[in-house]
């Protein structure tokens, strides 16, 4: 895979890279318009493959909340075409990475010291590259070592980054500005706790010492003296990407496994721990050749109050489901709806959450459940 030399960090050359993606979009409907027209059986296939790849090649140069995008949209393959979801998906840990050499100066910048005399090996070559940072494997008194660094001024970036989009989003979503500003508020400021390695730490430790004891998972031991706002160490986890992992031809018995650890997991974490994992793309975990379920990525963590969690799960009642009035109440107190809230509006949302709180009950109100069957999702 081609190394980059550098990202574009300052606003106007990140816009610009943008709008060269834009227009590179719409040659490519132009050309598709003009094959249409000399023979109108043509698919549009290639129109959507053709669009994503061109997309893709800038958010992966871009890095950062840019690439975090297209790692969510490939995490959903029903939001887009299927062209777009493939061309994505590569973003969850196989994005192009930076020049061994640029690294090696992140590093020392950050560290003091070059990574070659930190490390008793460090291999300059990425082995994996996302949005926010890219890993190398080291070694280190015998304990063979995940070094993820984060790329240079990426975290500078995230605020502009989002500027850019939110416009795209009002007009796609045709909503007030105001209406999506909490949201964008919400992704930015957690974007920004992403790109301190310091929080990760600390939240990777507080989650992996809450779920230490349940069955079929794996979790790294993180180092703080090999580590700092830009540098994060832990322990490699010999496995294969879930995302490849899945693609593949397994015993039924193994995939029962990791998809039990992976409910139990998360289940702990929002029931016991109130505190969760929160980006669950399949590129942040991995299978061991033990047939367990690696966590590799705690970038974003995410606390759950107390009060949130108790009115949004008291929407799964079975006795507040259909009760109006109940549902409204709810609404209210996690200020989805408020004293300003128009009839229509109160309706929209009660019969919405209420179809989502329906989907949501299905696994628990069958003796079994098949997530992989379409008819019942």
């Amino acid at each position: 895979m081609k190394e980059q030399n550098s990202i574009p960090v300052g606003k106007v050359a990140r816009a610009g890279r943008f709008a060269g993606a834009g227009v590179k979009v719409g040659a490519n409907y132009v050309k598709y318009f003009a094959k249409k027209m000399v023979n109108p059986a043509t698919e549009r296939s290639g129109l959507d493959k053709a669009n994503a790849r061109d997309i893709y090649d800038a958010l992966s140069n871009l890095k950062g909340s840019a690439l975090k995008m297209a790692q969510m949209l490939a995490s959903d393959q029903h939001l887009l075409p299927a062209e777009y979801v493939n061309a994505f998906r590569p973003s969850q840990h196989k994005a192009p990475p930076l020049s061994g050499p640029l690294i090696v100066q992140v590093f020392k910048k950050s560290m003091g010291v070059s990574p070659q005399h930190l490390f008793d090996t460090f291999d300059a070559v990425a082995v994996n590259a996302a949005s926010i940072g890219q890993v190398h494997k080291a070694t280190k008194n015998g304990k063979n070592l995940a070094v993820k660094i984060q790329y240079p001024g990426i975290s500078d970036t995230i605020s502009s980054d989002l500027q850019l989009v939110k416009p795209f989003a009002v007009r796609l979503l045709n909503v007030k500005e105001s209406d999506v500003r909490p949201y964008f508020e919400e992704v930015e400021a957690k974007l920004k706790e992403e790109a301190d390695y310091f929080q990760e730490l600390q939240g990777a430790e507080k989650i992996i010492q809450g779920c230490s004891d349940l069955p079929n998972l794996v979790f790294p031991t993180y180092y703080p003296e090999w580590s700092s706002d830009r540098i994060l160490t832990m322990d490699w986890i010999e496995g294969i990407p879930l995302v490849d992992w899945a693609q593949e031809e397994h015993p039924q018995e193994i995939r029962d496994r990791i998809g039990q650890a992976m409910w139990d997991f998360y289940d702990h974490q929002m029931h016991r721990l109130r505190l969760l994992h929160a980006d669950p793309h399949p590129g942040n975990f991995l299978v061991s050749p033990e047939g367990r379920l690696g966590v590799v990525d705690f970038g974003c963590t995410k606390s759950v109050p107390e009060d949130f969690y108790y009115a949004y799960f008291a929407m799964l009642n079975s006795e507040n489901l259909h009760d109006d009035a109940a549902m409204e109440n709810t609404l209210y107190g996690l200020n989805i709806l408020n004293e300003a809230s128009r009839p229509e509006e109160r309706r929209f949302f009660i019969d919405s959450f209420r179809a989502l709180s329906g989907m949501l009950r299905r696994p628990f109100d069958t003796t079994e459940f098949d997530f992989g069957d379409q008819q019942k999702t």
